[in-house]
């Protein structure tokens, strides 16, 4: 299933996509696309609805984060063999984990607002596993049992926040509107091999990031089991994998984003996102 929420901010109905990539109403049968309708069990029994029967949706409504209830949004840097080698850093032993602000969470179509100061703000796609059911040290081999679906994300980072002004990475990576998602949440089901995926992150209308899950130096399964050992991974939480080559620091000289921009960002089976680059308001 392609799960959807869409409404005005704040006032989001859920919906799916059909097998016409036509967008469906699913109000009357769930009251929302969280915690609770992520369960194995309760997309299971939604998976059985008849779709033909639910009331079509007309116009182009907004897309908001196709899921609620999210408890984290943790991030994985470096994760990518070719992306490390573009920012010059040796493959990491372990994953290397930080996290995002639940605030930064918007529509896959909203505005990217750069926040006050920024100079070096930064695009990077990414592969984003929302958790269906609790993981607690769980194994390798069991970890994908444990995944609802996948969703696309722009992990939108502040380059000088992050890294010249000391501390940790977060204060360039959870900046208000710097975490788009969707459009859709794609069931687990959906995607035969999440390992596989062709992605790509356009700015303007210039292909600057092509590449591949393939490349990931720590796959999903590992992933979620690793961090099932250091926190307990709830329904409706987050995880971004990183990205491959071709951001804006990478390039020689580097190439920033700046008001009047315009994105847009893929992922094979996981939709489109369209966003335009606003300054800060």
């Amino acid at each position: 299933m392609k799960l959807v929420r869409f409404g005005k901010p704040g006032k989001e109905k859920p919906g799916l996509i059909d097998a016409d990539g036509k967008l469906r109403d699913l109000s009357g049968v769930i009251a929302g696309i969280g915690p609770d309708q992520l369960s194995p069990k309760a997309l299971a029994k939604l998976a059985k609805v008849k779709t033909a029967k639910l009331p079509l949706v007309r116009g182009n409504p907004r897309y908001g984060v196709p899921f609620t209830g999210a408890t984290k949004f943790v991030a994985i840097g470096l994760n990518y063999t070719d992306h490390a080698a573009e920012t010059g850093n040796a493959l990491p032993k372990e994953p290397i984990i930080f996290h995002k602000t639940l605030t930064c969470m918007q529509g896959p179509n909203d505005d990217v607002m750069m926040p006050k100061g920024s100079v070096k703000t930064d695009w990077e796609i990414e592969l984003g596993i929302v958790i269906g059911s609790r993981a607690c040290n769980i194994s390798k081999k069991e970890a994908l049992n444990h995944v609802a679906g996948y969703v696309l994300c722009n992990d939108v980072s502040e380059r000088a926040f992050q890294i010249e002004r000391g501390g940790q990475w977060t204060k360039g990576k959870g900046c208000d509107t710097f975490g788009p998602i969707g459009p859709w949440l794609v069931t687990a089901d959906e995607i035969k091999d999440v390992q596989n995926l062709s992605m790509f992150l356009e700015v303007n209308g210039e292909r600057v990031q092509k590449g591949s899950t393939s490349t990931m130096i720590f796959g999903v399964a590992h992933i979620v089991h690793y961090m099932s050992q250091f926190m307990v991974l709830e329904p409706g939480d987050l995880i971004t994998t990183g990205t491959p080559p071709g951001v804006g620091a990478g390039f020689k000289p580097p190439r920033f984003l700046k008001a009047g921009d315009r994105m847009r960002v893929g992922i094979e089976g996981l939709g489109v996102q369209d966003q335009n680059v606003v300054a800060w308001r």
